[in-house]
C-alpha cells in the first residue's frame, strides 16, 4: 500500500525505483546487507547494458506500466487514504520485475521473484494489484493468474483484497466479473483465481503469473512443482514467493532464500541467476532484535504503514513471552526462529535474580522439596523451595553425577570447581545411588520443615518408600502439559519479575538457561506449556526438580499464600555451600 497522497506531483515510478537503488547504495536509507546487494545488482546492470553482448536491458516504459497501473486504478482498501501510492522499496520491485527484458526479442527476464519483507509493509496490497494487473495489462490473451497459499484462508487474503481493490474501483470494476470463486477479465479471457496445498482442483492449470504467499509455512514442494511444471508452456511467465521468515527450517523458503542469496550474490550461473530477483528485507546477522534502529531494514516501510512507537509497544509486551518473542522475531524483523524449540526465559533475565540470603536465616522454616532422578548415569537433582514474605521464593539445589560421566565431560562444565563450593556431588562409579538422595533430603530436614515432596513416578518407587518410611510426606507430580502448564508459567513470572532467590547458584542457572517450550505438546488452543531441553548435551534435571517443588508449593499455598512467609533476613554476601 501506500503513501498518503502527496499535494505535489507523485515522481515517476522509474525515477523512484533509480532514487531508491542510489540511495540504498549510498547508504542515505537504511538497510540490510541483501537489499544494498539487490540495488546494487541493479545499478551494475544498467552499466552492463551498455555492453551489446549483454542479453538484458531495462525498459522505463514497461518497467513504468504495473506501478502507473496501480497507482491510477486501483484504490486503498485499508487505512485513511483515498489513492494508491507505491512506497520506494514497492516501485524498486515492480521495476525490476517487469522492466528487464530480452534484448533480443523484449520479454521479461525475471520469471521467479522472491520477496521478504515484515508483516504490515503493504505486500499484500502489492500482490493484489500485481494479479490485476497481471490479467488485464500484461499483454497475455488467457492469462490465469493463480493466488496460492499452504492453507485455504491463507490463500483467500490476497484474493480477497484483489476482489475489494477491483470492486472501489470505478474504471475496473464495471470491466470485471467478480464472482467469490474468481475475478475475470472477459475482454481478454484472463481470470484470478486463488488455490491451496490442500486444494483437489490442481490438475488442468495454465498459470500465466503464480503468486506464492507466506512461503515459510509450506513444509514440501508438491503445490510449487505443479505450478512450476504447468507455468513454462507460457510466453513470459512470472512466479513471485511473497513472505515473512517462519519456523519451518527445512521447508521450501529455507531452500529458496539460500538459492536467490546466491543468485544475487553471483554464485549460481549466470544464465540461471539472470532469471531470478530477490528482495530480502531482514535484520543482519549481529543486529540486536533490541535495537529499533535496525528494525527498518526488516520493514522498508516503517514510518508510513508501520508506526515504529507501535512496534515497541509490541516488542515490549511481547518479548518475555516465548511464543509471542518467536513471531515478532520471525513475522516482524525475519529473523529466523524455529518455535519448537523456544527458550523458556532470556539469559538477561536470570541476571535479574541476583538476590542473596543467608542460608542460616531460613532455619526451622518451611519449604517443599522435588527431586529428578533422570538416568542413574546422568545428572540426579533435588531442590527445595521456601516461600518468602515478599513475594520472592528461595530455591535450594542440590546435583549429583557420577564419576564416569565426568570423565566424559561432554558438558564442558566445571564439575570440580562446583563440587568444591558445595553444589554438585562426583559420585563414584558409573551411576546414582537413590541412597544419595535420600541422605540429602534427610540432612536437609534437620535444618527445615520440609512439608512435602514431589516428584516424577517414573523410576521413583524405592526412593518414595524410603523417604516416606522417614516420615517424610510425598506426592506424584504428573510429568504433563496439564499439570506441569500453571507452575511453569508462575516460574517464569517469578524469574521476570527478579523474584527467585538462590544465592546465584550456577547450576540452577545453567539447567533454566537450558529449558526451551516445548511446542510440540504445547496446546495451541490453551497455550500450556512443557519443559524441553536445548539438546541432549544440555540438562534441565535442576530445573525439573524445582519445578516440582514449586508445583507442591503453588498446590498447598493457593490464592497467592505461595508469595507469604516469615520474613528472613537479606544480605549482601551468601554463606557458602555445606
Amino acid at each position: 500500500m501506500s503513501l498518503p497522497p502527496s499535494k505535489s506531483p507523485t515522481p515517476s515510478p522509474v525515477s523512484r525505483c533509480y532514487e531508491y537503488a542510489h540511495d540504498v547504495d549510498a547508504g542515505r536509507i537504511v538497510a540490510c546487507k541483501k537489499v544494498r546487494l539487490a540495488c546494487r545488482r541493479f545499478l551494475r546492470d544498467l552499466e552492463r547494458a551498455k555492453d551489446p553482448a549483454y542479453p538484458w536491458r531495462f525498459d522505463e516504459q514497461k518497467a513504468a506500466r504495473p506501478v502507473d497501473f496501480i497507482e491510477r486504478f486501483l484504490t486503498p482498501t485499508k487505512g485513511d487514504y483515498d489513492k494508491m501510492t507505491l512506497m520506494p522499496w514497492q516501485c524498486f520491485v515492480e521495476c525490476n520485475l517487469y522492466g528487464w527484458v530480452s534484448k533480443e526479442n523484449s520479454l521479461r527476464r525475471f520469471r521467479e521473484g522472491l520477496i521478504v519483507v515484515g508483516t504490515g509493509n503493504g505486500k499484500s496490497t502489492m500482490l493484489a494489484g500485481n494479479a490485476t494487473y497481471g490479467a488485464c495489462k500484461d499483454g497475455e490473451r488467457g492469462a490465469d493468474i493463480y493466488l496460492l497459499a499452504n492453507s485455504k484462508e491463507q490463500a483467500g487474503i490476497v484474493f480477497n483484497e484483489c476482489y475489494s481493490q477491483i470492486k472501489a474501483s470505478r474504471f475496473l470494476a464495471p470491466r470485471f466479473r467478480t464472482l467469490r470463486d474468481g475475478v475475470y477479465y472477459d475482454a481478454m479471457s484472463a481470470s484470478i483465481r486463488h488455490r491451496s496445498s490442500d486444494s483437489r482442483r490442481l490438475d488442468g492449470l495454465n498459470p500465466h503469473m503464480a503468486i506464492f504467499d507466506e512461503i515459510h509455512e509450506y513444509r514440501d514442494f508438491k503445490l510449487i512443482n505443479i505450478i512450476k511444471r504447468k507455468i513454462v508452456k507460457r510466453t513470459q511467465p512470472l512466479v513471485i514467493y511473497i513472505t515473512t521468515m517462519g519456523n519451518v527450517i527445512d521447508g521450501p523458503l529455507a531452500y529458496f532464500y539460500d538459492l536467490f542469496t546466491d543468485a544475487m550474490s553471483g554464485k549460481l550461473a549466470e544464465d540461471v541467476a539472470d532469471r531470478m530477483f530477490a528482495f530480502i528485507a531482514e535484520l543482519d546477522e549481529h543486529d540486536d532484535p533490541e535495537d529499533d534502529s535496525t528494525w527498518i531494514k526488516a520493514n522498508p516501510s516503517l514510518g508510513v504503514l508501520l508506526k515504529i512507537e507501535d512496534l515497541r509497544e509490541t516488542w515490549e509486551r511481547d518479548k518475555h513471552i516465548p511464543a509471542q518473542r518467536a513471531d515478532f522475531l520471525c513475522k516482524q524483523l525475519n529473523i529466523t526462529v524455529n518455535t519448537d524449540d523456544m527458550a523458556f526465559v532470556q539469559p538477561e533475565v536470570l541476571g535479574r535474580n541476583d538476590g542473596t540470603i543467608e542460608e542460616e536465616a531460613l532455619l526451622g522454616r518451611r519449604c517443599y522439596g522435588g527431586f529428578d532422578l533422570s538416568s542413574r548415569e546422568d545428572f540426579t537433582a533435588a531442590a527445595l523451595e521456601f516461600p518468602l514474605d515478599d513475594g520472592r521464593v528461595f530455591v535450594l539445589l542440590h546435583s549429583w553425577v557420577p564419576r564416569r560421566k565426568v570423565e566424559l565431560d561432554q558438558e564442558k562444565i566445571d564439575y570440580y570447581g562446583l563440587a568444591m563450593k558445595g553444589y554438585l556431588t562426583i559420585v563414584d562409579g558409573e551411576y546414582i545411588q537413590q541412597e544419595d538422595v535420600y541422605s540429602w533430603f534427610c540432612e536437609q530436614a534437620k535444618k527445615y520443615e520440609i512439608m512435602t515432596i514431589g516428584y516424577d513416578p517414573a523410576n521413583a518407587t524405592r526412593l518414595r518408600q524410603m523417604l516416606e518410611n522417614k516420615g517424610f510426606a510425598c506426592q506424584i507430580v504428573r510429568q504433563g502439559p496439564l499439570t506441569l502448564n500453571d507452575p511453569m508459567k508462575d516460574i517464569k513470572e517469578l524469574l521476570l519479575g527478579g523474584r527467585v532467590v538462590s544465592n546465584n547458584d550456577p547450576m540452577l542457572r545453567w539447567y533454566t538457561d537450558n529449558v526451551r517450550i516445548s511446542g510440540e505438546r504445547r496446546h495451541a488452543d490453551k497455550q500450556n506449556w512443557m519443559p524441553s531441553k536445548r539438546n541432549k548435551f544440555r540438562k534441565i534435571d535442576g530445573f525439573m526438580a524445582w519445578l516440582d517443588a514449586h508445583a507442591i508449593n503453588m498446590e498447598k499455598n493457593p490464592a497467592g499464600e505461595i508469595r507469604r512467609a516469615p520474613a528472613v533476613r537479606v544480605v549482601s554476601i551468601s554463606s557458602r555451600r555445606r
